[in-house]
């Protein structure tokens, strides 16, 4: 018995889920064998969407006992970049096509090329054919939401197989249900924070995304009663409908009446976006003048939308049945598939992308899942080529076992060199090891010869903190801090500042800069140095300590840089002298 493939279609609105099982008998022919519906955006910012769209993906397929384990996935217009151009004949090599088409996706991307994930369709028309011209759509997603998107497919237990946009998700579809076969036909896809304008001609494509739709109704709902944004979205859905307008009497109800009101002012715009559209489709695309609406889309239930946009738009509208070429399981429950079917078109197409060829075959896998996937179409092959490895030794070994006898001196032969290889092999370890003994004593003198710009680094970086008239006499290290107190052979004697006050200064030893050889690091430095003292200003010496715990050289605790000793100004003298013990962040070894 033939083997029965499954696929799971997984349609991320900006703020809603649908899921879809279709089961593929070995006959022919798609069944729908299971599906779910779950919102999880509201108003929710970026970071929280994701996290909890991955909620919500995880508790619905647990809910609802998915059991497929691929997945198609379409992700909204309005994360993606939809762009027609027209191109110059260029014959029928399709690196040459790509070429070209990816020189005009730098051109009109408004990301770096090496940001986003995109792939192209060339579409056949009689006006470009006859003119000779080759017109393409190009769609274009940032990597990272492909990745973020993957990820939480890939949490689930799941794996991509394909990933497109939902407008061409939508096309297939359509077209599959005969939608435009010789006429111009339009389908709007209200959804929650975008609407998708689908123009099907003929088997013409074109798309344009309007930034107008039922979360922009909800955002006026909260502006005009002052509520919050989920009690918006809770009135919308309960008192929202098209106010018809004219002469046609209001509601008893008073926030109805203005809901609705709200409504048709949102409707209005989308109408005039929609005249947009079809006025650039026309002269730009050489399209004809559509003749039919059909509405799909979350926001597209409202009472009196289809009345609304027939009176508008002065041609027939009526909701996009796209089921019409699936087959429902027994277990379907057809009432409650009834109220979400308007919001499924996508999710079809979907499911039409594994059985059939369509006519929009956009794939956004990232190049690291595409490999994968060619590699498990290969898993078969491999376990072919093992066996047939397997067979050839098996009969290997039958031939050479009737030669038992001839092998005998030759495996005894074998031993010998074997043996001399070992020897060979011991010469080659020990040489290994004296090798690796050798480099290790190397990178350890390197350490230590790179490590002594790390004084230079600190030294500079002491004079870069320096407050103005400040000044050092003395700097030397050491392996642990030994001020505990000051004595008065730590104090500085007379004539210390400069030789016109006194006696000559005392030099430092001649190794000052080093530290005692009973350690192997430099933990602390210890500094030696005055100050001018002017009225009105802070310690110098307190701005030095607040630079010190700032700088990443030294520690940021204000008890390990420690005063030994300050000798404040007296008289007329207006210098200071002081001595600080300061812990270094990372030690220095000598």
């Amino acid at each position: 018995m033939a083997k029965t493939e499954s696929i799971l279609a997984v349609d991320i609105g900006n703020d809603s889920l649908k899921i879809a099982e279709f089961v593929y008998p070995a006959e022919g022919g798609i069944i729908l064998e299971k599906f779910a519906f779950a919102e999880y955006g509201g108003d929710l910012k970026e970071d929280e969407l994701l996290e909890s769209l991955s909620l919500s993906f995880k508790n619905t397929l647990s809910e609802n006992g998915f059991k497929a384990k691929r997945v198609n996935l379409s992700i909204s217009a309005q994360s993606s970049f939809l762009r027609f151009v027209k191109l110059p004949p260029v014959g029928e090599e399709e690196s040459r096509v790509r070429q070209i088409v990816e020189y005009e996706a730098k051109q009109n991307v408004p990301f770096p090329i090496e940001e986003v994930i995109w792939d192209y369709q060339l579409i056949k028309s009689a006006e470009t054919e006859a003119e000779n011209e080759i017109e393409v759509v190009f769609v274009v997603v940032k990597n990272d939401l492909i990745k973020q998107m993957t990820q939480i497919i890939e949490d689930a237990g799941k794996e991509i197989a394909l990933i497109e946009v939902a407008p061409t998700a939508c096309f297939n579809s359509a077209r599959a249900n005969g939608i435009g076969e010789s006429d111009c036909e339009m389908i709007l896809n209200i959804g929650s924070r975008c609407s998708s304008l689908i123009f099907i001609d003929s088997g013409r494509f074109f798309v344009r995304t309007i930034p107008i739709a039922g979360y922009s109704i909800t955002q006026q709902i909260s502006k005009e009663f002052g509520i919050p944004f989920a009690d918006a979205e809770e009135m919308k859905r309960r008192h929202g409908f098209v106010a018809l307008g004219g002469a046609y009497e209001e509601p008893d109800s008073e926030v109805a009446a203005t809901v609705s009101k709200i409504v048709r002012n949102v409707m209005t715009r989308l109408h005039g976006e929609i005249n947009r559209s079809i006025n650039v489709y026309r002269s730009q695309q050489k399209g004809k003048k559509p003749s039919k609406l059909w509405l799909t889309g979350g926001s597209s239930v409202m009472a009196f939308t289809p009345r609304f946009f027939s009176e508008k738009l002065r041609i027939p509208v009526d909701y996009f049945n796209a089921f019409q070429v699936v087959s429902l399981s027994p277990e379907i429950d057809k009432e409650s598939l009834g109220d979400l079917a308007h919001m499924y078109s996508e999710v079809i197409g979907l499911g039409l992308r594994f059985i059939t060829v369509c006519p929009i075959e956009i794939s956004l896998i990232p190049e690291s899942l595409k490999r994968l996937h060619e590699l498990k179409q290969k898993i078969p092959y491999f376990y072919a080529s093992a066996f047939s490895v397997l067979l050839c030794l098996a009969i290997t070994f039958f031939g050479f076992s009737r030669q038992k006898k001839l092998e005998e001196n030759r495996v005894e032969m074998a031993k010998t060199m074997v043996n001399k290889t070992t020897m060979l092999l011991t010469d080659v370890k020990n040489a290994i090891r004296d090798l690796q003994n050798s480099r290790k004593d190397y990178e350890h003198a390197q350490k230590i010869i790179s490590e002594r710009v790390n004084w230079v680094d600190l030294l500079n970086e002491i004079q870069n903190l320096l407050p103005d008239k400040v000044w050092l006499t003395q700097f030397k290290g050491s392996g642990s801090g030994t001020a505990t107190s000051t004595h008065e052979a730590d104090r500085p004697g007379p004539g210390s500042l400069f030789p016109v006050f006194g006696a000559p200064p005392r030099r430092s030893s001649p190794g000052s800069a080093s530290v005692p050889k009973t350690s192997s690091e430099i933990n602390w430095i210890q500094v030696e140095g005055h100050s001018l003292l002017e009225r009105h200003s802070d310690s110098l010496e307190e701005q030095f300590k607040e630079r010190l715990i700032k700088s990443p050289f030294f520690t940021n605790n204000i008890e390990e840089v420690k005063t030994v000793y300050f000798l404040p100004a007296m008289g007329d003298n207006n210098i200071t002298s002081f001595k600080m013990e300061i812990k270094l962040k990372k030690p220095i070894r000598k």
